[in-house]
């Protein structure tokens, strides 16, 4: 009997010991995951690491790296290629699995280290092009051998970092996906800076608006988006004059209508993708140096977008922030210049409406002839399923998606190419390499001129107190409001013509008002002869931040710092006295008047701690949904809806504005009734939300600021962030969008830096340094950034990075 049950135990034990080490759907397996020396456990931090030597295959010479009390890294090298390749490693060492997980994205290959569930966006990344763009990136830059050995050297310093890893030492990630690290190439750099373009340059109306014209009439895409807000306040400003005459392209006849465009694939872009930047001159200044400031807003993760770091060598003494996985500073200063990024809103993705010659898809109409097409066989590997293999055919726009035709009930099959700036071969790294070491106006002007894509809003500033702005990128020349529809793919009239010649590009040097700022508003005035787009940000946090500079002077970086956190909103100061003055207050319970007395006594400041904040931007929201839901939901089409400082603008000036009443409805609704029923809606679904009228109702909750899991895994993120701010505010600020690197530099003998992000210098959930920023960021405060201009005597801890005889 005894023997029966030492082989029963026996059997069951060895059962779990399989069953531990099983990978059960998307869990790890278990017993891997819970090993005290391999598992999780492994990657608890509670110390810095300490200083110490590490031979490094393929160094030149001897590297130390700094670690200051944040564990930033300040990296001193002899040369280029130590810098870059120290650089890779560090960052490596950080923030591996965040590396990664961007370039398998950026690739299509997110499916084949998580399973089917990702197998659709991989199939849209591959289908738009991006593995194709990173591949003529890098032909671009195998062109260039400086820019080349650069990213190489970063290559080879990911890849020592990884050759050192056992599997005990995996990042937690790779645990709790029970997968393992695969070698760094070059081209995950450009996969990457091509990444960068999807987030920021990839959104498109065309179907919304080709939609809302056939709905609602040209009328209304005239009303709404091409008349701009009275309050609009241009990043160059209208008194710069442009000395240049236009060679614009011909525009065809009549606009061509799309056989489909519902079912048109469309990028959404998440309202956050958006920045903040200004410069002000000397003459405004206490010290009379410049000051610059920078705050890009983008979807916030933990582990951050930024890693924070110094590169010291020969030629070159940059502080900043770089992406994960690209070499040099990206956003930043040395100690002649400072340098940072806003988004463009340009136009540099259109769809075409292709023609195939029959179902082989090999010919299609273009200019009255049949021309050839390629395919690119896209081959998908998906993790506990079959391999994937998409055809992705190719004409001279680029990559066809097919879509269906939007008349009769058996839907025929309809094509579009897309024509995108993300396919275009170019090297932005080579601008970011010229920036880390400009030490003039005329460097800066030559390093922007490498720069492709996305386009940015590039401020400046010198030590020689020159300041400056650029609206910077490669931008196609296009008649006015091309690509703003789906185009004709057969026709060549809708083809990109060329670029905007580099010298009309819009910028502004030393302007006499004495500041340069930009906010993803328009990018100049109604007089500038190119067209770039009709879709750009509001005009309130680009208002905001002008009204500001325009009344200050003697400014500190402190009186910056605070400019950075100002939670004005503007779209209150506009919309919020009309509703106001439209509400039948005779109408309310004593309760909701309670409520509607608390917003009467509101400045228009977005305050964590205030109550008004809440209730307006919920009934702001609902009041314009009840304006429009009635006529956009007569269609399933996708339709274009009205920016909302046009709307506000609008809806003010006009008492019998047509879209208020209600189609549904026998009666004739005002915006009396409007605003009346939206608040008691808003009104109930707070309390619905949140419970009674009270401090539940705050701001700083209702803001609901959530800061993920770069991979969404549970725990390893910070929910419930008490913030002000929003995302009209400057402190733009909402949800799981945001400043995503706040730095302010004062230029002068000595620069200082100031600068924050949401996270930590560590990638590992594990360590004190993971989300050891957060809180300072929430608040609004910014660390002294130490930049040494020489090895520093004082630091936390050093690491020796010395060459190898091994390779």
């Amino acid at each position: 009997m005894n023997y029966v049950k030492a082989a029963i135990s026996g059997i069951l034990l060895l059962t779990i010991i399989i069953a531990l080490n099983l990978k059960l759907g998307p869990l790890p397996p278990v017993g891997k995951f819970v090993d005290p020396d391999g598992g999780f456990w492994a990657n608890a931090e509670t110390t810095s690491p300490g200083s110490g030597e590490l031979n490094l295959p393929g160094l030149e010479g001897d590297v130390t790296v700094y670690f200051d009390e944040r564990r930033v890294p300040h990296i001193f090298a002899e040369n280029d290629h130590d810098l870059y390749m120290a650089q890779g490693y560090v960052v490596a060492r950080d923030r591996l699995f965040q590396m990664e997980m961007q370039t398998y994205d950026a690739a299509g290959r997110l499916a084949e280290i998580i399973g089917p569930a990702l197998l659709e966006r991989d199939q849209q990344t591959r289908r738009w092009g991006m593995p194709y763009g990173a591949e003529k990136a890098m032909e671009e830059i195998r062109k260039d051998p400086e820019m080349y050995a650069v990213i190489s050297a970063y290559a080879k310093g990911v890849n020592a970092y990884i050759n050192q890893l056992s599997p005990a030492d995996y990042p937690l990630e790779y645990k709790v996906l029970d997968i393992a690290p695969e070698e760094w190439k070059p081209i995950k750099t450009t996969l990457l800076l091509k990444n960068m373009t999807r987030t920021l340059a990839a959104g498109n109306a065309e179907e919304a608006t080709s939609n809302s014209i056939a709905f609602f009439g040209s009328d209304f895409i005239e009303k709404y988006f091409e008349t701009k807000p009275e309050l609009n306040d241009p990043i160059i400003p209208p008194s710069r004059t442009w000395d240049f005459e236009a060679d614009l392209p011909e525009a065809p006849d009549s606009l061509y209508v799309s056989a489909s465009a519902e079912e048109l694939p469309a990028f959404e872009m998440p309202e956050g993708i958006g920045s903040n930047n200004w410069v002000v001159d000397g003459s405004k200044t206490a010290s009379g140096y410049p000051i610059l400031a920078n705050d890009p807003h983008l979807h916030l993760t933990l582990p951050s977008i930024w890693y924070e770091v110094q590169l010291h060598a020969p030629g070159v003494n940059a502080y900043g922030v770089s992406l994960q996985g690209v070499p040099s500073v990206i956003i930043g200063f040395n100690e002649e210049v400072a340098w940072g990024v806003t988004n463009v809103s340009a136009d540099v993705l259109d769809w075409y409406e292709v023609k195939f010659k029959d179902d082989t898809k090999q010919e299609y109409r273009h200019g009255g002839q049949w021309k050839p097409t390629t395919t690119r066989i896209e081959e998908i590997k998906v993790r506990g399923g079959a391999t994937v293999l998409d055809s992705v055919v190719y004409t001279h726009h680029g990559p066809v998606t097919e879509v269906s035709s939007s008349t009769g009930d058996e839907k025929d099959p309809v094509y579009h190419a897309l024509r995108w700036i993300a396919h275009d071969g170019s090297n932005e790294l080579k601008t970011f390499y010229g920036l880390n070491r400009a030490r003039s106006y005329d460097n800066y002007v030559d390093a922007l001129k490498h720069y492709i894509a996305p386009a940015q809003n590039f401020v400046f500033a010198s030590n020689e107190g020159d300041i400056a702005l650029w609206v910077n990128g490669l931008f196609p020349k296009k008649w006015k409001y091309q690509g703003r529809t789906v185009s004709d793919g057969t026709d060549p009239k809708y083809d990109w013509k060329g670029w905007i010649p580099r010298d009309h590009v819009p910028h502004i040097k030393n302007p006499e008002r004495g500041f340069v700022s930009s906010a993803n508003q328009e990018s100049a005035a109604p007089d500038y002869p190119y067209y770039l787009d009709d879709d750009f940000a509001p005009f309130e946090r680009g208002r905001r931040i002008n009204d500001l500079l325009r009344e200050m002077e003697n400014i500190t970086t402190a009186d910056i710092q605070k400019m950075q956190m100002d939670d004005y909103s503007y779209y209150a100061a506009t919309l919020l006295p009309g509703l106001l003055e439209w509400i039948q207050k005779e109408e309310l319970s004593e309760a909701e008047k309670e409520v509607l007395n608390v917003v009467q006594n509101w400045n228009y400041h977005m305050k964590a701690d205030q109550l008004a904040p809440s209730v307006f931007r919920n009934w702001a929201s609902n009041f314009y949904r009840s304006v429009f839901e009635d006529e956009f939901e007569r269609t399933e089409a996708r339709l274009r809806w009205p920016p909302r400082d046009r709307f506000v603008e609008v809806i003010t000036e006009e008492s019998e504005m047509s879209f208020v009443d209600n189609v549904n409805t026998a009666e004739t609704e005002s915006r009396r009734h409007l605003a009346t029923t939206s608040f008691k809606e808003t009104l109930q679904e707070m309390t619905d939300a949140y419970g009674s009228f009270g401090d539940d109702w705050k701001w700083g909750i209702v803001i609901n600021n959530d800061i993920d899991h770069l991979a969404r895994i549970p725990g390893f993120g910070r929910q419930d962030l008490y913030s002000s701010g929003n995302y009209d505010a400057v402190n733009a600020t909402r949800g799981k969008n945001g400043p995503s690197w706040r730095m302010v530099v004062e230029l002068g003998p000595e620069v200082k830096g100031y600068g924050v992000y949401p996270g930590g210098a560590s990638g590992n959930p594990g360590s004190p340094n993971y989300d050891s920023m957060v809180d300072a960021w929430r608040t609004g405060e910014l660390f002294e950034l130490n930049f040494y201009r020489q090895a520093p005597d004082t630091f936390l801890y050093k690491m020796k990075l010395q060459p190898s005889d091994s390779e």
